[in-house]
């Protein structure tokens, strides 16, 4: 007996929902599923399926590929790219391989002028000079000793002022003035005499002739005792540029001077430097005006 309706029967696709199962023979009688032909069925749509994917993934592989290989060739179409940039932006430039280097101003100050330039040569040594600016004050004071000022004296003479082999050796080399000036401390006198020469080397001839025998008179006055008229004396002779500088020092009272006694070769000493302190000192105040 059938009981099926009339009309086509729908066709029954275990993959969609609400199908039905077809009347046909492929059942058996007791309405059980052909599950073999179920299971082919779904590993035939599945290995379709995984066609369609590894072919879909070679695509798209290839399409990447192409992608690389276009930029690639984008990249090495300009020969120029390889470390020479061609398109700089507007503002960018490149040196050229012989630029010069910049230059600077220089920032360091010249050379201080040599003083003694200035007190070696008649021609440069052209400021005022006279025992009061060569000798100033009225005491001079070194360390802690105190020095009192005496008389001072000038003169263009300068063998008359002289005794021994000096006044020979001053006109010799052509001495054209000599100042004098006394200090004193107790009963210890000392005469400085500075003899003017036109140029260095004179003074330095001047004071390389000069002997035991060579030595400035000693000064009197404004307070100092006669001294080493007749008596044993200590002198020095130096010359520093034009100037050649002398001392004679020892006792107001006569007495002769001998090795032991050191505060008479003290006082020498100490006149003997501040004499070359000032003539240096004058060399560097006309260097300094110089330089101005």
């Amino acid at each position: 007996m059938s009981f099926g309706q009339g009309g086509p029967q729908s066709q029954w696709d275990p993959w969609k929902p609400n199908s039905q199962q077809p009347w046909g023979g492929s059942v058996d009688d007791d309405d059980t599923p052909d599950w073999a032909a179920l299971a082919d069925q779904a590993e035939t749509r599945n290995k379709r399926k995984r066609v369609l994917l590894i072919g879909g993934g070679a695509l798209a592989t290839v399409a990447v590929g192409t992608a690389v290989a276009m930029a690639v060739m984008s990249a090495n179409d300009d020969t120029s790219a390889s470390g020479k940039p061609t398109n700089l932006p507007a503002s960018a430039s490149v040196p050229s391989a012989d630029a010069t280097s910049p230059s600077f101003a220089p920032t360091s100050a010249p050379p201080p002028l040599d003083p003694k330039e200035f007190i070696s040569s008649k021609a440069k040594d052209t400021a005022p000079l006279s025992p009061a600016t060569l000798f100033p004050g009225t005491q001079l004071t070194v360390a802690s000793t105190v020095y009192k000022k005496g008389p001072t004296a000038d003169t263009t003479n300068c063998a008359s002022v002289a005794s021994g082999t000096l006044p020979k050796v001053l006109t010799a080399n052509g001495c054209t003035r000599l100042m004098r000036v006394s200090y004193i401390k107790d009963n210890i006198a000392v005469t400085v005499g500075v003899a003017l020469f036109d140029t260095e080397a004179q003074a330095t001839k001047a004071k390389g002739q000069a002997d035991t025998k060579s030595a400035v008179r000693s000064l009197s006055g404004k307070g100092v005792k006669p001294f080493c008229d007749s008596a044993i004396c200590r002198t020095t002779t130096n010359a520093y540029g034009r100037y050649a500088y002398f001392t004679v020092a020892g006792f107001t009272n006569g007495t002769d001077v001998t090795a032991k006694d050191t505060k008479v070769f003290s006082i020498g000493d100490d006149l003997a430097k501040f004499a070359f302190d000032q003539i240096h000192a004058r060399g560097e105040a006309q260097a300094s005006a110089a330089a101005q």
